[in-house]
């Protein structure tokens, strides 16, 4: 983390911070600007620009308040997904699942799929893929899918707290706290398992009387080929970046080397991968970062971080409950480019930043707005399934309450 000089501001400079910081969070908020096409990554453009423009940020300090390990670690990670993607990696997965999947073994066959997956990938990217998958398997078992659905989003958020790859706010703490892969996963991983044991408990109990209990099979599951002598690549790639996030080299580091040997190929066009990467959420970083530095150099983030010294954030309950609620006002990744500077005035700065990993994620289970793994789900089975937000919210308040509950426990025991 760059730590820069403070410099006098003018005090019309200040308010102009403010109101930039300020708009900037609102459309993080909502979604949008009101009565204008300004999504998210757009709003992060605007406020970066402006923050620049009206002499808060100069344009050499842009350029160190942006933190690159964290771009590249997301950006390669998106890479070899994408190359993972179109070699057929997750169809293998699916057609091995679908192949021995028993009607009744649905439900926690797809939570766990979906919470192993996302814990070393992008969660996004694994609601992408398998929310077809989900659709096509409940068609097949003549099933409701609502309850598999659900299950996707919530399991992709709880399975990607385990590591420092599962997410991007997980991608910005580790670069920002230091924190190695494995002890990240030590730390962690324990609450992502024991997280998925309570979805499917919740989803389990919620969905009983529905019907969607015991299915039964009523058409033949058929699954398409793969050609797995395409995966003998990805396979050892992934394989090799794994040990080495496992060994101690640093992520960002390791995935642009997994990224760059994926691209090192006389078969796939590289416009095919390109189309596959998420260029908004890089925005979207890549804005906060200027954003989130205008704001500390016009003194509002320390202002902000006086207010909250009155909530007692020291208490590790206290802590989880702020950093939840924030993510759910705001999204996660804005919640985390806010809290990062208080972190370090904890007692306890190492269990601040895994607490903040665990609450910012697993608080997007509380709403359909709380994460984009959730947007995406939803977004991706509107044409056959209509989600609304009492339908997730049935779900997602206990999941997220008992989840949090145990995470907090979790870290207060193991520090």
């Amino acid at each position: 983390m760059i730590h820069l000089e403070p410099v006098a501001i003018p005090h019309v400079k200040v308010i102009a911070a403010y109101v930039i910081f300020l708009g900037s969070y609102v459309v993080f908020a909502i979604g949008k600007f009101p009565g204008m096409k300004i999504d998210r990554p757009g709003a992060a453009i605007i406020g970066a620009v402006l923050m620049v423009a009206v002499g808060i940020v100069r344009p050499s300090q842009a350029l160190r308040f942006i933190d690159f390990k964290t771009i590249v670690l997301l950006f390669s990670m998106m890479l070899i997904v994408a190359y993972l993607r179109l070699g057929g990696f997750f169809d293998w997965i699916t057609q091995l699942v679908l192949t021995w999947l028993k009607p009744r073994h649905l439900l926690p066959m797809v939570i766990f799929t979906c919470g192993l997956l996302s814990a070393f990938f992008v969660n996004d990217i694994i609601c992408i893929v398998m929310v077809p998958f989900v659709l096509a398997a409940a068609r097949q078992m003549r099933v409701k899918p609502l309850a598999y659905l659900l299950a996707v989003a919530t399991a992709s958020n709880i399975g990607s707290v385990a590591t420092i790859t599962g997410n991007p706010q997980n991608m910005l703490i580790g670069s920002y706290s230091g924190i190695s892969y494995r002890s990240f996963l030590f730390h962690l991983g324990p609450v992502a398992f024991v997280g998925l044991l309570l979805d499917w408990l919740v989803l389990h109990l919620v969905f009983l009387r529905t019907g969607t209990r015991d299915p039964k099979l009523e058409v033949p599951v058929s699954v398409g080929s793969v050609d797995r002598s395409k995966l003998v690549k990805p396979g050892i790639v992934v394989a090799f970046v794994l040990a080495g996030f496992l060994a101690g080299v640093p992520p960002a580091m390791m995935a642009a080397l997994g990224a760059a040997i994926m691209m090192i190929t006389r078969s796939r066009d590289p416009q095919q991968v390109y189309r596959q990467v998420d260029w908004g959420v890089l925005v979207l970083f890549v804005g906060l970062f200027v954003i989130v530095g205008g704001a500390e150099e016009s003194g509002l983030v320390g202002i902000l971080l006086r207010a909250a010294h009155s909530w007692n954030l020291q208490n590790a309950g206290v802590f989880t409950v702020a950093v939840a609620g924030i993510s759910n006002l705001v999204s996660n990744v804005p919640a985390v480019m806010l809290l990062k500077s208080a972190v370090p005035r904890l007692p306890n700065a190492h269990t601040g930043w895994l607490t903040l990993a665990m609450a910012s994620t697993l608080a997007g289970n509380l709403t359909i707005t709380g994460s984009v793994a959730n947007i995406i789900v939803v977004e991706r089975a509107k044409s056959d399934v209509q989600i609304t937000f009492r339908d997730y919210f049935i779900v997602g308040l206990p999941i997220t309450i008992l989840s949090l509950l145990f995470g907090c426990m979790w870290l207060e025991w193991i520090r």
